[in-house]
């Protein structure tokens, strides 16, 4: 198991700009591949992006791909989410997920896959 705290979140302006932190506990974080989830009120919770546990592979959902870039640093047990040209439409809590097997990166798209969340943080974009 791995503990997961997010932080980074906040309020900013339709085109702006901000940086997610997901630290993670324990010396095995560089075992785990990292997801990016996101869940507005009233909605299932949605896919942003995912990475291998090297940091070689990456995945991301159709509506952040060129906005948002997911990254790590294994050896300070965190990764990054770097969200970019922000829209009304990704104000919504913020989760990291950590998940572990030897499964292309795709397969982690679906919240099921991951035993270990963060609390979550909040984003909101205003226009």
């Amino acid at each position: 198991q791995v503990q997961l705290v997010e932080s980074g979140g906040g309020s900013v302006q339709v085109g702006g700009s901000l940086r997610l932190s997901c630290v993670g506990s324990g010396r095995i974080f560089s075992t785990y591949t990292m997801g990016w989830f996101r869940q507005a009120p009233g909605q299932e919770r949605e896919f942003v992006a995912a990475i291998s546990s090297s940091g070689g592979g990456t995945f991301y959902a159709a509506s952040v791909k060129g906005r948002f870039t997911v990254s790590r640093d294994n050896a300070q047990n965190t990764m990054y989410l770097q969200m970019n040209n922000l829209k009304p439409e990704d104000t919504a809590a913020y989760y990291c997920a950590a998940g572990r097997g030897p499964q292309a990166i795709w397969y982690w798209t679906l919240p099921v896959r991951y035993d270990n969340w963060g609390q979550g943080t909040q984003v909101a974009v205003s226009s």
